[in-house]
């Protein structure tokens, strides 16, 4: 019955996001308060509709329920409860699921919070989130039911994969789908600014803060899967330009530009068409990585096996939410007043020139994944494109970006002076250079990007400090003056600060980890060593033991080296119920820097069993995800900024204006 309650809950929250489309519409165009009332109601009872049948589809999972297809395709009796529990969105249908109830979940946050709201645009943005809902529910509920019964049901499920028995993997999708579906009320606000004619500073200060939320927890998302490949997967890397890494890679980028150009909007009036565009953007990005996870047209460890017709129902999906609200953004945006002048020399005009900058990376990074599904469609010819080709296109154009942003928050408004700004960033640019021709010198002659990303990476950091210096007056006053000036910035100032040095940390880290990478693979029997680095590897000998839901191999590997002498236990596991292997990466940390090593298989010769390792050292690879945690931490910390709650103040003469469109 459970299966039934949640099959009827999601059938049930399909009927309420029609409610609520319904009645939002209606009370848009009759102004009508009880209506909107009750399209708001309907949104909240949807997201709570959605939430008893995920409650079921979890409880399904841990009670070993193998009559649901699902169940049986996705766990095991013998797996871990936490797994279980987790196994309920590491499935296609299930991972819809937990994507509706994201969707549903800030459509009702919008109708419950969204009080400062106009009511013409708050009943505009409550029916689009509702039509959205009405989209993906009915495409869970219809084409990809998580619930589908098995008219024989199988004594054993086939186990969840793997390599997604982990715990970084189990809160990875969460967070990723949070920041995916956060941004689909951004395209809600942006959709009813359209048809309500309401583009200005007020409606840029609502927007904020749902796509800074979104984009914080898509960071959050996107480093917990980057760490996940790097621990789980047993290659060494942290990112491989991965058609579905990209995915989530566009949306983020298209949300960065989308915080930068919403600040212009919200303080100068100015670049509103832009900002509608990039707010539209964001979730149709979304949308379209949803579409390559999903269709069938990628293979990947991240991406889910379906058929290729209900791949066709999300390029449905994905015409009509992103071709209708792009149609309607080429309608009324010819209509849109060009709001506040300024200056090319500007902070306006920093912020436009790091918006086209992250709009021609987020179209390289469109046209790299793109290009060769729709070469393959036409031609049927398969062609793979990689590192070489980002790092030619996308690498110059971040470079140039970074390093304007330091220089941005310096310019007044309107009218700047750009030498005055670097003045101030002198102490923060020789600092650079040094760390930059330090680094170079150390990496020397392997490749200079050390330290280009070593400079990059310091310039970030220092003119981020810079900037706070300066607002807080730190040189100029004395101590105590200047510590109160410190405690009275706002948060929102902290949060950027924190943000950009966290974009430090990890230009820097990534530079180096490329740079400085040494690996050995060779097979050894124990006793025999290898070298890497300055670490010397002994095999010590190779055990087996059973898990939970494994058997596995676990080698002792004694390490000498820069430290005290230590061992490391990488195994090798095995899962029957799947009939896959899988490597369980041995990690020790030097600081900042890592210690990598694999077991492979063995293989016997001449009477003697020899097991592959691999070994990596990884400099400054910890700082690689510890820069995107500060990025994160600082969107929060802008986030809890009480500017960001309060509805910014009209301003007629900078508003750019247009007619209601009924």
């Amino acid at each position: 019955m459970i299966a039934e309650l949640g099959a009827f809950a999601l059938v049930l929250a399909f009927a309420l996001s029609a409610l609520q489309v319904g009645c939002s519409v209606l009370a848009r165009l009759r102004h009508d308060a009880a209506l909107r009332g009750a399209g708001e109601g309907a949104a909240a009872a949807s997201f709570m509709a959605v939430g008893i049948a995920f409650a079921a589809l979890v409880t399904a999972f841990v009670t070993s329920d193998f009559s649901v297809s699902n169940v049986a395709a996705n766990s095991h009796t013998d797996q871990p409860l936490f797994y279980k529990v987790t196994g309920a969105w590491g499935s296609h249908e299930g991972s819809m699921l937990l994507w509706d109830l994201a969707l549903t979940g800030f459509g009702m946050a919008i109708a419950l919070m969204g009080r400062n709201l106009p009511t013409g645009l708050k009943a505009v943005a409550v029916a689009t989130q509702g039509g959205l809902g009405l989209l993906f529910i009915g495409y869970t509920a219809f084409a990809s039911n998580p619930f589908l019964r098995i008219a024989a049901a199988p004594i054993e499920g086939r186990s969840l994969n793997p390599v997604l028995q982990d715990p970084f993997f189990a809160i990875h999708p969460p967070f990723l789908y949070s920041g995916y579906v956060g941004f689909s009320v951004v395209f809600s606000l942006a959709v009813g600014a359209l048809v309500e004619g309401r583009v200005d500073a007020a409606w840029a200060r609502w927007v904020r803060p749902w796509s800074l939320a979104a984009w914080s927890l898509l960071t959050v998302g996107i480093t917990l899967g980057s760490f996940w490949a790097y621990y789980e997967l047993g290659w060494g890397g942290w990112w491989a330009w991965d058609p579905v890494e990209n995915a989530s890679f566009m949306p983020w980028l298209a949300g960065a530009a989308l915080l930068h150009s919403a600040i212009v909007t919200e303080k100068r009036g100015a670049l509103a068409g832009w900002t509608v565009f990039l707010s539209l953007a964001a979730f149709v990005c979304s949308m379209l990585g949803a579409f390559l996870v999903r269709s069938g047209v990628l293979t990947s460890v991240h991406a889910f096996a379906v058929d290729p017709t209900r791949g066709v129902l999300l390029l449905i999906i994905l015409g009509i939410a992103g071709g209708g609200a792009f149609g309607l953004f080429a309608w009324r945006a010819p209509k849109l007043a060009p709001g506040g002048l300024f200056a090319p020399v500007s902070r306006e005009g920093a912020l436009v020139l790091n918006n086209l900058f992250l709009a021609a990376a987020t179209l390289t990074v469109m046209l790299g994944t793109l290009y060769p599904l729709i070469r393959q469609a036409l031609t049927g010819e398969a062609i793979s494109v990689g590192g070489p080709y980002f790092g030619l296109t996308f690498g110059p154009l971040m470079v140039a970006c970074l390093l304007i942003v330091p220089a941005g928050p310096l310019l007044a408004w309107k009218r700047g002076d750009l030498l005055g700004a670097l003045q101030r960033l002198w102490v923060a640019a020789v600092i650079a250079l040094a760390a930059g021709f330090a680094a170079w010198f150390v990496f020397a002659p392997k490749t200079a990007i050390a330290g280009l990303g070593v400079g990059l990476g310091t310039w970030l950091i220092a003119g981020a400090i810079s900037e706070i210096v300066v607002r807080s007056r730190l040189t100029a006053s004395g101590g105590r003056q200047a510590l109160r000036r410190l405690a009275g910035l706002p948060r929102g100032a902290w949060g950027m600060t924190l943000a950009h040095i966290g974009l430090g940390v990890f230009v820097a880290g990534a530079c180096v980890e490329s740079a400085g990478k040494a690996e050995m693979a060779q097979a050894l029997s124990p006793g025999q060593s290898l070298k890497v680095a300055a670490f010397t590897l002994t095999l010590k000998d190779v055990g087996s033991f059973e898990g939970p839901n494994y058997t596995a191999e676990r080698a002792t590997v004694l390490v000498k080296g820069p430290g005290n002498p230590a061992e490391m236990t990488p195994e090798r596991r095995f899962y029957p119920a799947t009939r896959q292997a899988t490597s369980q990466v041995a990690i020790q940390r030097h600081g900042a820097s890592d210690l990598y090593v694999v077991l492979g298989e063995s293989r016997t010769a001449s009477g003697a069993t020899a097991w592959l390792l691999r070994v990596y050292w990884n400099p400054w690879a910890r700082l690689i995800f510890l820069g995107p945690l500060l990025m994160a931490l600082g969107g929060a910390i802008s986030l809890s900024d009480r500017r960001l709650r309060i509805a910014a103040a009209k301003r007629p003469a900078r508003a750019p204006a247009l007619e209601p469109a009924e």
